[in-house]
């Protein structure tokens, strides 16, 4: 069976397609394919960190022309994704081997390579721990059930609700996200990059919220993503300005995403690691794993 499966190196502006539409196929809510969910690898694609000069090191595995297995980054080099479908998990050794080979960072004459896996993919941390990695970090995985009732915050004095169909201002939306990150008060003058980051596919302006302040600046951006097939809403990103703050903008923005996809299907939201998200309902259903090895 094996010597029936090809493999090559993924085409950036050729496979996208491809591998987005495998990992709808294949993904599973027990497992989270290492929480390589289709809208995750969308969006890093479209993300300024994104290394895409690199991306010809992605390996693809294909049976009869059909994909069946995929290493990968989410940014760059250094870490790694070996995602297959249930039929092929016999495959991931050589992925594994392949990835210390093409998507290992190298400093100082070693090599290093980190691993994500959710707690629950036993086969691959099994395989990780015999190859001499170890754990490093994890983090919640968090869902919102929309079988829950969703919260009622009230919006405050002066503040407004907007969808990028209704104004879609890429500076605002920079100066937010910029401050919205910690990255500072003064933002840099990358409008490009935002303009780039609504150029996925799937990204929905209608779906993304936007909370403008009474000086009609940005004050909050939530953006979301729908999964039409497994019905499910993934929010990404989630950011308020600091100097609004504490005032449930966040949460407000969120839960409107979260009503829109409901109405058209979906059946629960994925949220962020912070406490933030249990405290507005969120419950946590798996952990991502990091696992790194260094020689």
């Amino acid at each position: 069976m094996k010597n029936s499966i090809n493999r090559r190196r993924y085409k950036l502006l050729a496979d996208f397609a491809k591998v987005h539409g495998f990992l709808t196929e294949i993904y599973s809510l027990d497992t989270l394919n290492s929480y390589l969910l289709p809208q995750f690898f969308e969006y890093a694609h479209t993300h300024p960190f994104f290394n895409h000069k690199l991306t010809h090191r992605f390996g693809l595995w294909e049976e009869g022309g059909k994909l069946v297995g995929v290493a990968c980054y989410e940014m760059d080099i250094g870490e790694s994704f070996l995602v297959t479908d249930r039929e092929h998990t016999f495959l991931l050794p050589e992925m594994l081997e392949f990835a210390e080979k093409e998507l290992s960072a190298v400093n100082n004459n070693k090599r290093t390579l980190c691993v994500w896996v959710t707690d629950k993919e036993t086969d691959k941390i099994e395989l990780l721990s015999r190859n001499g990695y170890t754990k490093v970090h994890a983090e919640p995985v968090r869902i919102f059930s929309y079988d829950k009732p969703f919260r009622d915050v009230k919006l405050p004095d002066g503040y407004t609700i907007i969808s990028l169909e209704d104004e879609n201002d890429y500076k605002k939306i920079h100066d937010c996200l910029w401050k919205g990150f910690d990255h500072g008060d003064n933002p840099d003058d990358d409008i490009d990059c935002r303009i780039h980051m609504q150029s996925g596919p799937n990204f929905r302006k209608d779906l993304t919220t936007v909370i403008k302040a009474p000086n009609d600046d940005y004050a909050c951006f939530a953006g979301m993503w729908l999964d039409e097939k497994n019905k499910y809403a993934y929010l990404e990103p989630l950011a308020t300005v600091p100097e609004h703050r504490r005032k449930g903008l966040a949460s407000i923005a969120l839960t409107v995403g979260m009503k829109k996809t409901k109405a058209l299907g979906a059946k629960y939201c994925f949220g962020g690691v912070p406490e933030f998200y249990t405290a507005i309902g969120f419950e946590t259903i798996c952990h991502r794993e990091m696992w790194r090895r260094e020689w």
